[in-house]
């Protein structure tokens, strides 16, 4: 691991502003967590403090918290600390305008006005062009990488970053945009980490996905911002080889998953040795050989969490299995009576960001089948779907009067009640 330090940076300043804006960016929908709370006590002076560690040079990352999560399958997470979160927040900031020019259009994670819903009509609109509208044979290549994020060289992409920000980086605290890049590329998160649940929750983790087994110098953690753009930027080289070296102007990607639509069948088996070539030369990146896909567009491919077809796109099962995995956590939850605010509140929240999903698709039917007939009758109680059932909506108490009858051992109280009747 080599990179170049920087002697001085008296020249150049980061300012308060740039600070400020990064911070604000950092919290958006991280404000209750307790790093964030803790921060924001005396953000101000803490934000001048990380200021002035920054242009001095003396900044240096904090320990990552390492924890395992299991949707939509098992990953290793280093979440940083909250003012590491701030520093990828500013460098962020900085280059990602620049690094927009250079991406491809049909590079589709972690980008303004892209992401999967984007690339599923993208690879739709590549097999419907090259079939001429389903009159004409093509075929569909989907190749994944083995292990990403554990196999990125950290050498190589710093390398290819100071070369960008040298050529593309007009403004004059290039060497502290430098300095950040580097600190943030070469930090192990594994040091003095910070283990979240038990050690057993590693437990079916295979060693190529964790960075506590990565060889020195390679991999990026999941979840931090820069990991995601970095990881874009790193596959940017294979995006133009592809693209421009190669022609082929039906390809799109998503992260490490990519697709390639073509006329010929034997030209798309012959591409794989040339595209596995490249990613072992130049990125040290290699192709999983258990997840080739190569198929007539008939059959349909799965990209993204969708099903694309001819004419309609599906939702894979993974994601209606996760569905439903979390109505029966939900329905466990009110058979145990433990109906809460708080409860209906995660409720509406987990059950809305599959229905946001699904409503991009053909899943009117299965939208309806899952919440109507899935969900236990006591949640509709509290909740109802909405008429498309694109939404499932909280249902209002209204103030009626304020007379209690009086039941056996109980009563009913009518000053608040919503659609239907509360016995307790």
């Amino acid at each position: 691991m080599q990179y170049r330090l920087f002697d001085s940076f008296s020249k150049t300043q980061i300012t308060f502003e740039e600070i400020l804006t990064a911070y604000y960016d950092c919290r958006k929908n991280k404000r209750q967590t307790a790093n964030a709370l803790a921060f924001e006590i005396n953000y101000e002076s803490q934000l001048v403090q990380l200021l002035e560690q920054i242009n001095s040079g003396s900044y240096t990352p904090g320990r990552s918290i390492a924890f395992i999560v299991h949707k939509p399958v098992q990953r290793e997470i280093f979440a940083a600390d909250f003012r590491d979160r701030i520093v990828h927040h500013l460098i962020i900031n900085k280059l990602n305008p620049l690094f927009e020019r250079k991406f491809i259009r049909d590079s589709y994670s972690c980008r303004k006005d892209k992401g999967t819903h984007f690339g599923i009509k993208r690879v739709d609109r590549f097999i419907r062009r090259c079939s001429k509208n389903y009159t004409q044979d093509c075929y569909v290549l989907k190749l994944d990488i083995q292990g990403f994020f554990m196999h990125i060289d950290k050498q190589i992409l710093y390398e290819r970053l100071e070369s960008f920000i040298q050529i593309n980086y007009a403004c004059n605290d290039k060497a502290l945009v430098l300095d950040l890049c580097a600190k943030t590329v070469f930090n192990n998160p594994t040091k003095g980490c910070v283990i979240k649940g038990d050690k057993s929750n590693w437990k079916g983790l295979p060693r190529n996905k964790s960075l506590f087994h990565s060889p020195s110098g390679v991999g990026l953690p999941i979840g931090n911002l820069t990991s995601q753009v970095f990881a874009n930027f790193y596959m940017d080289a294979f995006d133009h080889y592809v693209k421009h070296d190669l022609g082929l102007k039906y390809y799109g990607r998503y992260v490490d998953d990519f697709v390639i639509v073509h006329s010929s069948k034997k030209y798309l088996a012959k591409l794989q040795q040339k595209l596995s070539r490249f990613l072992q030369k130049e990125l040290h990146l290699k192709i999983h050989p258990k997840k080739i896909y190569l198929q007539h567009y008939k059959k349909g491919v799965k990209f993204v969490g969708a099903v694309i077809k001819p004419n309609r796109i599906y939702i894979a099962n993974r994601t209606k299995g996760n569905m439903y995995d979390r109505i029966s956590m939900f329905n466990n939850i009110a058979r145990a009576s433990k109906i809460t605010p708080s409860n209906i509140d995660a409720l509406l929240c987990s059950m809305n960001s599959y229905l946001g999903i699904m409503k991009h698709y053909k899943s009117y039917k299965i939208r309806k089948a899952m919440i109507r007939n899935g969900l236990s009758p006591w949640w509709w109680n509290h909740v109802y779907l909405s008429g498309s059932a694109y939404k499932l909506v909280k249902k209002k108490r209204k103030p009626l009067s304020k007379h209690v009858v009086n039941y056996s051992e109980g009563y009913f109280d009518y000053s608040f009640q919503t659609e239907t009747c509360f016995y307790f």
